[in-house]
């Protein structure tokens, strides 16, 4: 029995929207103040109440539409799947059958009515109708852990009688166990007892208490182990570390050993038909290769013999989080015009082997496109370190605007693109690409084309497959063949370009010099300039693109240099920044 969704109408953020999950583990992307903890708030209505009371809300968690009053109800739907035949009976009153013949489970929460002070009443009930009360025994069957952010894990390993640790040693000893143990604390106790500094000290603390009482009014004392039973003995465990207490350890590694016990103490109680926990923001406490190291666990966990399944719910806005989990555990949050959606990467039909593509290029820097409220991609680095000052001169500030710019590195778009969109996530995208086109000659063989800036060109068809992909959000964008040409082919950057590559190799750049002020028109100038670093003879290394941006990014910067910003870049610059 797992959680398979849930749907969340008129709270805080959320107009509506629907969480999709996987019954083992789900992480929730997305940036800061989207509604993670609102869909965490959500889960706990339900959920929390084994450990920590039911979440409680007023009146200011409803829903505030733009120029209306807060109105209505807060409704939590929680649909659960792959049921048990004692499941089935578990949850019988909040069955419904589905299209394919198997039964689910329907739940709702409910807060409204509220009282005086503004606080909303909740009422929790079931079936198809909702109309059925949910009883102590349904809400008994599901156990849940939740560990909130900024947690304390030291404090929830204390030893203490509601302990997850102490829970735990309950789970695991049966009525034998718990006998020997006790038989085994009776023994060490009256050994203990016989030696003499115990003796001793009974001795004195009797003697002074019988005569600052007297013999009428003292009481019996006896000093013994103070955990002389199995209970007493599971409440006062503790854990050592590397032979140190608990508490001089590490922050990060204690939320790792609390986990630890908390998931063993859920895969080991029978008791309950559904199991899981909910982790908001890991990374609170986790360095990078720890955060790996645990999402690798929680995705790879298994149910051993005699365990049973949990299911792991994590909040995240770490993009080491994003870039290794699966795509089919990930649900991204995303503001739109309308206010927060839900996308489910799951959902994305990729060609044949672009997902996998995908996969291999999300690394932490291009996961940053799942927190993303605006995108600017382009295809390697020498675009990643021109676009941001070209914009800086169009008057953009992309970081003022909240843009990612985000190199496929490449001519890998179709893997990222259909991330994005009317029917995916609903942010501004603009892509930067080339547009390579070439001319046929009369014997049918393509060849490199140089246009100049006004003439119509026949994009690749790469180009032109990409463009498929637009819509409202997602532009692509493209000039006459690629950025360096582009850019070269308006006069007032061609100074600029030398100037840098001079600084790169002289020779070249002094060659150069000469050859394009031999040239007549700007699509000359522009053609050799980009042939003579991009195009060089057999047995001769080109320049290299990256080495050469950073160059003249560094000669327009530096020098303060007003340029010509080539159309195309202008617009998509534009496109990801509009309001």
């Amino acid at each position: 029995m797992y959680l398979a969704s849930l749907t969340i109408t008129n709270f805080r953020r959320i107009k509506s929207a629907t969480v999709e999950f996987a019954p083992g583990l789900n992480i929730l992307v997305g940036p800061n103040n989207i509604g993670k903890t609102a869909v965490v708030d959500a889960l706990r209505s339900l959920l929390a109440g084994t450990d920590a009371p039911y979440p409680r809300f007023s009146v200011d968690d409803i829903h505030l539409p733009k120029g209306a009053a807060a109105a209505g109800d807060i409704d939590f739907d929680y649909v659960f799947k792959d049921l048990s035949l004692d499941d089935e009976a578990d949850f019988l009153h909040g069955l419904k059958i589905d299209s394919d013949g198997n039964a689910e489970v329907l739940i709702r929460v409910t807060y409204g009515n509220a009282d005086k002070s503004g606080r909303l009443r909740s009422r929790k009930v079931c079936g198809i109708h909702h109309d059925i009360a949910m009883t102590s025994t349904m809400l008994e069957n599901l156990r849940s852990v939740y560990l909130q952010p900024l947690r304390d894990a030291e404090l929830g390993l204390r030893p203490c009688r509601s302990s997850q640790l102490s829970r735990l040693m309950h789970i695991l000893s049966d009525d034998a166990g718990k006998e020997q143990i006790a038989e085994k604390l009776k023994n060490l106790d009256k050994e203990i007892k016989a030696l003499k500094p115990v003796v001793e000290t009974q001795a004195a603390i009797i003697g002074r208490h019988k005569s600052m009482l007297g013999d009428q009014l003292a009481q019996l004392l006896a000093v013994e182990l103070s955990g002389s039973d199995f209970t007493k003995f599971a409440s006062r465990l503790s854990l050592l570390v590397d032979n140190f207490e608990i508490e001089r350890n590490g922050l990060g590694y204690n939320n790792l050993i609390f986990m630890a016990v908390v998931l063993s103490e859920l895969a080991k109680n029978a008791d309950s038909a559904y199991r899981s926990l909910i982790v908001e923001e890991p990374e609170a406490h986790l360095h990078p290769q720890l955060q790996a190291v645990l999402l690798r666990y929680l995705s790879e966990i298994e149910v051993a013999e005699g365990e049973q399944s949990v299911q792991v719910f994590v909040t995240s806005h770490s993009p080491n989080f994003a870039s290794i989990a699966d795509l089919d555990v990930v649900e991204c949050l995303v503001e739109t015009e309308t206010g927060v959606d839900v996308f489910h990467p799951r959902a994305v039909s990729f060609a044949k082997g672009k997902k996998e593509k995908l996969m291999r290029y999300l690394d932490v820097t291009r996961a940053e496109l799942f927190f993303a409220r605006r995108i600017i991609f382009v295809e390697g680095a020498a675009e990643l370190m021109m676009i941001d000052l070209l914009a800086k001169k169009a008057g953009y500030d992309l970081r003022n605007y909240g843009v990612s710019l985000i190199s496929v590195e490449g001519l890998n778009f179709d893997s990222f693109l259909p991330l994005f969109g009317e029917k995916a996530i609903k942010v501004p995208v603009a892509v930067i690409t080339d547009a390579d086109p070439v001319i046929i000659d009369e014997h049918g063989k393509s060849h490199a084309h140089y246009p100049s800036a006004t003439e119509a060109i026949t994009i690749s068809s790469n180009t032109k497959d990409m463009k498929t992909h637009e819509d409202t959000f997602v532009r692509i964008f493209h000039g006459q063949k690629t950025f360096e040409y582009d850019f070269a082919l308006h006069e007032e950057n061609r100074s600029a370009m030398l100037a840098a590559l001079k600084e790169l190799h002289p020779n070249i750049g002094a060659d150069l010099e000469v050859e394009v002020g031999s040239k007549v028109d700007d699509r000359q100038k522009a053609e050799a300039l980009f042939s003579g670093m991009f195009e060089r003879p057999k047995g001769k290394k080109n320049v290299q693109k990256g080495a050469f941006a950073q160059a003249l990014a560094a000669q327009i910067d530096d020098n303060h240099l007003k340029i010509a910003i080539p159309t195309y870049i202008a617009e998509a610059v534009k496109h990801a920044c509009k309001p």
